[in-house]
């Protein structure tokens, strides 16, 4: 079995994708998977090629078919999101019975596809097709393959995407005879993080040293706990609150997780974004410290 390592955070903003370019960058023959498919921005620092794309559906949206509707209005009657526009000027929220001739439209932005409109429509004149959420990627970076996602706006099913974007990583990864499989998790406790964390060889959590970075933290370790994954913690800019840094440390060690490494504010990491590269390949202090995470990933993190 390949290892993958899934490098997540339990909020938004702490370097998790800067750490997993990096991890790309060190490993020898990687498979790369940006699961982030709400915000991707691996695609940034790694400059990906993109050799195939796919569509991805997601969930449906009801569409109403103005050749069979009959303006009875019993689908703006029991839309509970607003999502049914009248012809007639109404809104949608007037709940009030329809003028003769009135055709309807759904808004498939407010749509939320629950399809009780097409279970009641008397005259079976809604559809509910699959919708098209977003499309996904197989492209070449100068460390390896990658699948990549881009979810449309106001879409959803975004754990699914997860799914095929890993799926997708693992089977190239085999069939390429990769070392590893490196996965830039979302950040969070939503389904997006579970479809990215189960069944993972193991799960870096990188936090930072705020209130706000312990508490989301506490709360993505006991996730991980529940799944069963192995689990190490990484506090990246650690010099900006060492006290903070080492009572998380004592934190995730109560939860079972394996300190795996402190990270200093270092003005390279930006710079080397600007360069749309990674601090490993600029060098300096946190370049230093990361190269020790990534060896204690490889040497003494639990896999399993």
């Amino acid at each position: 079995m390949i290892p993958e390592l899934v490098v997540i955070s339990g909020k938004g903003g702490t370097g998790k994708t800067s750490l997993t370019a990096a991890f790309a960058v060190l490993a020898d023959r990687p498979a790369i998977a940006d699961c982030d498919v709400d915000a991707a921005d691996l695609h940034l620092l790694l400059s990906p090629a993109v050799r195939r794309r796919e569509g991805f559906r997601g969930g449906r949206v009801a569409a109403i078919d103005a050749g069979r509707c009959t303006g009875c209005g019993e689908c703006e009657r029991l839309c509970r999101f607003d999502s049914i526009i009248r012809s007639d000027g109404g809104d949608g929220r007037g709940r009030t019975t329809p003028a003769a001739g009135a055709v309807f439209q759904v808004d498939p932005v407010a749509c939320e596809g629950c399809g009780v409109c097409v279970d009641h429509c008397p005259e079976k004149a809604i559809d509910f097709p699959e919708r098209v959420s977003g499309e996904w990627f197989v492209s070449e970076t100068r460390c390896g393959p990658m699948v990549h996602a881009r979810l449309g706006i106001a879409a959803e099913n975004s754990g699914k995407l997860v799914s095929v974007v890993r799926s997708e990583a693992r089977r190239i990864a085999a069939e390429e005879g990769r070392d590893t499989v490196i996965v830039d998790g979302p950040p969070g406790i939503g389904c997006p993080v579970i479809a990215s964390v189960t069944g993972a060889t193991a799960v870096l959590a990188v936090t930072e040293p705020s209130l706000s970075g312990e508490h989301d933290l506490e709360r993505l370790l006991e996730l991980c706990r529940h799944f069963q994954v192995p689990v190490a913690v990484c506090v990246n800019r650690w010099d900006v609150n060492p006290e903070a840094g080492t009572r998380i440390e004592t934190m995730a060690q109560k939860h079972g997780a394996v300190p795996a490494g402190r990270i200093p504010f270092d003005r390279t990491v930006t710079e080397a974004q600007l360069a749309a590269r990674t601090v490993v390949e600029l060098g300096g202090p946190a370049a230093d410290a990361i190269r020790g995470v990534w060896q204690r990933w490889n040497e003494e993190i639990p896999r399993g």
